[in-house]
């Protein structure tokens, strides 16, 4: 197979090493290589036609993994099928990917207790998704003179869902609304530094 290869990881000796651009069959030059066999066995040093010539006989591809190597490293492989295996695993690793996306969730500041409680369900079933929830206390006419209970609120629903969330920062008031953001646990590795105090942003906008 006369062609240039893009390779995502190749084992040499059992390690890996990230590569781009490796020689194969009839491209690979110079005189010696050290080759290694497809279980990842070492098959010794030889001059670049015996190593060809032992490609051409197992029926597979000679692979230059490590061309800076002295000799430089060779290994036998059907590339075809690599191709065919890495292409499944991309697509799998795919599949398993989920895209955390930002969801709100609006409540107001005379929430009732049945409906309080709903919101804090769907809110809790997001942050279980691995979404961020902004939480929005809405205010109307002379209700924002009390932003206090909109604080209150969200301090609430904060601490109802701190097992599995931490809080971004503090809470926002633009025009007549306030937001706080909420992330998932499993996806705010360092994010400490970035938590707010709640008891802070109550006292500063009462």
């Amino acid at each position: 197979m006369l062609c240039y290869i893009y390779l995502c990881f190749i084992l040499t000796g059992g390690s890996r090493h990230i590569i781009k651009e490796l020689r194969i069959n009839e491209k690979i030059l110079g005189r010696e290589v050290r080759v290694v066999g497809e279980n990842g066995e070492q098959l010794g040093v030889m001059t670049v036609a015996q190593a060809k010539d032992m490609a051409r006989r197992a029926n597979v591809d000679l692979v230059e993994v490590a061309p800076t190597s002295i000799p430089p490293v060779c290994r036998l492989m059907d590339y075809g099928k690599y191709r065919y295996e890495q292409t499944k695993k991309e697509r799998e690793a795919k599949k398993g990917q989920k895209l955390s996306l930002l969801k709100e969730v609006r409540l107001r500041p005379k929430i009732g207790e049945h409906d309080y409680e709903a919101k804090v369900r769907s809110v809790r079933k997001q942050l279980e998704d691995g979404d961020k929830v902004k939480l929005t206390i809405m205010f109307r006419g002379r209700e924002i003179t009390h932003s206090e209970l909109g604080i209150k609120i969200l301090k609430r629903a904060a601490e109802d869902l701190t097992d599995i969330s931490t809080v971004e920062g503090q809470p926002t008031l633009l025009g007549s609304r306030i937001h706080l953001m909420l992330l998932p646990k499993t996806t705010n590795k360092g994010n400490k530094n970035k938590e707010g105090s709640l008891e802070d942003a109550e006292t500063k906008n009462a």
